[in-house]
């Protein structure tokens, strides 16, 4: 163990009372001493039950807090890149939830904030820390499967988001697809250069009135040459349905599906197993748990977070890209965007 590190939380919501609770229980060198919402009963309700000794319904009573350190920005994506700014000013270190903004020069402005302030800046694509993934990613990188030739990503939601949420996330592109094009990226570990976007409403006719898709599928071209394809679904019957496939000159490595037991019944009326993992909170547990380890890790040790503001812009620049391609039916090269 090394030294303890003062976090305070902002945002109070679902992902806000994830990221507490695993760094009250699961993260030992971190003391969250400080939470705040704009509802201020979420932040008193999520304080009382873990021991959390300040609670408030202003996020600068956090920043202004000189017993807190770092902070994890977990509020809506409208506010993210205002408070890493604030955070920064404010000395603090920063663990800020996907996306920092839909915006590049918003993006840009945020980033250097943090550089100028000298503090860190860890931005929250937990897929990165799944054990599944990472197997993946060391097969790539370490030439197991040869060249990588074809990705597949396979990400598909058990239910639809609000469509409060959906007028106002982006779009499927950029609040759900952006994960996919950070794994993309990361686990053949090369530049995408193109993205070729189509998308239907087959699920919820709302969703098209809201001016997204609901069902979506992108090519994707990468510097090194190899080729990928995800899909994506609002809505499978079945569960959480995380797949990746990578293919290459020497062999193939694939993640399929997290499910609560892995036995397999058979009997007269077919073979059974049981269905993935109903939601992503069952599904990423333990990779949400790593990457608060290893937030707390590199101020600990003053390196560099494993996900910087930087790696956090990538996937914006392919869900902008992703999006253009999508409206104007066609490929979009990456330096049309940035």
């Amino acid at each position: 163990m090394g030294r303890s590190v003062n976090v305070g939380i902002i945002g109070a919501g679902r992902i806000g009372r994830v990221h507490a609770e695993n760094l009250v229980y699961r993260v030992p060198d971190a003391r969250v001493v400080a939470i705040c919402d704009v509802i201020e009963s979420a932040a008193q309700q999520c304080a009382a039950r873990l021991g959390i000794a300040s609670a408030s319904g202003d996020h600068r009573a956090v920043l202004e807090d000189p017993a807190v350190e770092a902070v994890l920005i977990c509020s809506s994506t409208d506010t993210h890149a205002r408070l890493i700014e604030e955070a920064a000013a404010a000395g603090k270190h920063i663990f800020c939830e996907k996306p920092i903004a839909l915006d590049l020069q918003r993006i840009d402005r945020a980033i250097q904030a943090a550089d100028r302030a000298g503090v860190k800046l860890q931005i929250g694509f937990n897929r990165r820390f799944d054990p599944n993934f990472l197997r993946i990613r060391d097969a790539v990188a370490n030439g197991q499967i040869g060249k990588p030739h074809i990705l597949r990503i396979t990400s598909r939601d058990p239910a639809p988001p609000p469509i409060s949420y959906i007028r106002v996330s982006g779009g499927i592109l950029l609040d759900m697809t952006i994960h996919d094009f950070d794994m993309a990226h990361y686990l053949i570990g090369s530049a995408i250069q193109e993205v070729y976007a189509v998308g239907g409403v087959l699920v919820d006719p709302a969703i098209g009135a809201a001016g997204d898709v609901d069902t979506a599928v992108v090519a994707l071209t990468f510097a090194n040459g190899a080729l990928g394809v995800i899909d994506n679904s609002r809505q499978a019957s079945y569960g959480y349905d995380q797949r990746v496939e990578v293919f290459g000159s020497l062999g193939m490595i694939a993640a399929e599906n997290n499910t609560p037991n892995r036995t397999i019944l058979s009997d007269k009326d077919g073979v059974h197993s049981a269905l993935p993992l109903h939601f992503f909170l069952e599904r990423y547990t333990e990779s949400y748990t790593a990457e608060m380890r290893a937030f707390v890790q590199c101020i600990q040790e003053g390196t560099l977070p494993p996900v910087t503001g930087l790696d956090g812009r990538v996937p914006v620049v392919i869900g902008l890209a992703a999006a253009k391609s999508l409206a104007e039916h066609r490929p979009v090269q990456l330096t049309e965007i940035a």
